[in-house]
């Protein structure tokens, strides 16, 4: 959002933390940016459609969409964290979708847009204790390619599919299993993960590039990380 900004583009940020919201917002106008924050559950479609419904009431349109909200809370399969799977899907797959749907009959009657989805690494290959996160990233990665399979030919909207590997945010925070945890700390100590600038900078590359370039997935991993 902050780095969309800087090139110009005016964001609208969405999230359920109004404060983190505010906060960033005024980062942005006080570097003269054009910022807007809406409190949102994407779970919930009737907030999303009306989000989305504000937008392009004040600003005529929709042009890029980018699905970043996800959980991952990993554990193994045979701990049976069955609500933890739920809200994985909910957030990670159904949010992406209501998000989607949202912007998309606007997209289609502009005949341009732009939707990047924030998949990752794990939509490539499934690791232990995060196998239904990894489920919801293999989803993503679908759902983005069969999109531009149906859109992108003949309604000009471009799909990407950014696949970030380990970045430092709050991800690890939703692990609720110790275990797991301390594994995941433990495989990173003293090595640098990415940093959520560096998506950043990978989403204001996709969505810069001509419209007649439409880069389908692009896979950042830090240095460091084997696979």
């Amino acid at each position: 959002m902050r780095l969309m900004a800087v090139e110009g583009a005016q964001v609208v940020g969405v999230a359920r933390r109004q404060e983190r919201l505010d906060a960033l917002v005024d980062e942005i106008q006080t570097a003269d940016g054009t910022a807007v924050g809406v409190p949102v559950d994407v779970t919930d479609r009737e907030q999303v459609n009306g989000c989305v419904d504000r937008v392009i009431e004040e600003f005529g349109g929709v042009d890029v969409l980018v699905n970043n909200a996800g959980i991952m809370p990993l554990s193994p399969i045979r701990e049976l964290r069955v609500q933890e799977w739920d809200q994985m899907i909910d957030v990670n797959v159904r949010g992406l979708l209501y998000c989607t749907a949202a912007v998309l009959p606007t997209m289609l009657k502009q005949q341009s847009g732009h939707i990047v989805n924030v998949g990752s690494v794990t939509g490539r290959r499934p690791f232990p204790t995060g196998t239904i996160y990894s489920a919801t990233k293999f989803a993503v990665r679908a759902i983005s390619a069969g999109l531009r399979n149906e859109i992108s030919p003949n309604d000009n909207i471009r799909v990407t599919d950014v696949e970030p590997g380990v970045v430092a945010t709050e991800l690890a925070d939703h692990i609720a299993d110790e275990t797991a945890r301390q594994t995941f700390a433990q495989r990173w100590e003293g090595r640098r993960m990415l940093e959520s600038e560096d998506i950043g900078r990978a989403i204001v590359y996709v969505v810069s590039q001509p419209a007649h370039v439409n880069v389908n997935e692009l896979l950042v991993r830090p240095t460091e990380q084997e696979t």
